[in-house]
């Protein structure tokens, strides 16, 4: 079995994940409870009683939170992948999973991450949309075409037949106009608070170079897929450049995993509340195993159906 890790990103957060972990593992608790943080985590990861998991600031230090927290569940158990990766903001979890940063770095990370990208949406009227069944050179002519109209770019290649769009609503919202006469299926407008991974974001870009000028940075003890390469990086890249790169630029998810299978990967893990992963994994890799975990119980049922594989 040659097994990867995938670690979800931003928009499958909900109340309460992790909650169950945190009880049962104290593997999972140390990881978790690592930050310093200027809110209490517990709070809104478990219960958001004042309806602030979904702001960006709060949704991605509890996301990475989360996902450090089932990694050293997973490293307690043995489980050490051959290859680790996640969507946007969870290659943070990917890094730390690889030991290029320690939970707390990873948590406090994302926590400053999200502040600057939710800084830099400020007063932007953004959209984002989903196009289905459109391929990438005639998604990207109409966005080269609505582009008069202000920013828009293929933010997200998530997997076969699934592309995202995003920047700023007006050209947003002609590009899907634009898709639909080229031949798209449906254009699904999403509900985001900011034209995330596209060059809106280069604020967000700077503010992140500034704060990983500072900040140490392991050797990677598990080969990670970068998101805005869609494979592993070469020697002469550096690893802070990437994820300043990152949050302006799109998202390989659909590279990523043809990479995963060019590299042998017959099973992977997806970490995180939610599958949404585990959907693209199923369109781009229907002959690799994919499963979703978001509680001990759920995970201890996969780890004893993959020992009796082996």
């Amino acid at each position: 079995m040659k097994l990867a890790v995938l670690y979800a990103g931003q928009g499958a957060q909900h109340p309460g994940m992790g909650k169950e972990f945190y009880e049962a593992s104290s593997a999972f608790r140390a990881a978790f409870d690592a930050a310093d943080l200027p809110f209490d985590l517990h709070r809104v990861c478990f219960d958001d009683p004042d309806g602030v998991l979904n702001q960006t600031e709060y949704t991605q230090p509890c996301m990475v939170a989360f996902a450090c927290g089932v990694s050293a569940v997973l490293a307690e158990q043995g489980v050490k992948p051959a290859y680790v990766a996640g969507l946007s903001l969870g290659e943070y979890s990917a890094l730390e999973a690889a030991e290029v940063f320690t939970a707390k770095q990873a948590i406090e990370l994302a926590a400053y991450r999200g502040k600057a990208m939710a800084d830099a949406a400020s007063g932007i009227d953004c959209g984002m949309t989903a196009v289905l069944n459109l391929d990438r050179v005639p998604l990207a002519e109409c966005c080269e075409q609505a582009s008069a109209l202000g920013c828009v770019q293929i933010c997200n290649y998530n997997c076969p037949g699934q592309l995202v769009i995003g920047g700023e609503k007006a050209a947003v919202d002609k590009a899907a106009e634009l898709a639909k006469q080229a031949g798209a299926r449906r254009c699904i407008p999403l509900k985001v608070s900011g034209p995330f991974h596209t060059r809106l974001m280069a604020p967000a870009g700077d503010a992140l170079a500034m704060r990983f000028a500072a900040e140490p940075f392991g050797e990677m003890s598990v080969p990670v897929l970068f998101n805005c390469l869609g494979r592993e990086k070469a020697e002469s890249d550096s690893i802070p450049a990437l994820l300043v790169r990152q949050v302006q630029s799109s998202v390989y998810m659909e590279d990523t995993l043809h990479r995963l299978g060019e590299l042998g990967v017959d099973h992977i893990l997806e970490v995180g509340p939610g599958n949404a992963l585990s959907g693209f994994v199923k369109k781009t890799l229907p002959g690799v195993t994919c499963v979703s975990v978001e509680t001990p119980a759920q995970l201890d049922t996969v780890l004893n159906a993959w020992k009796e594989e082996q």
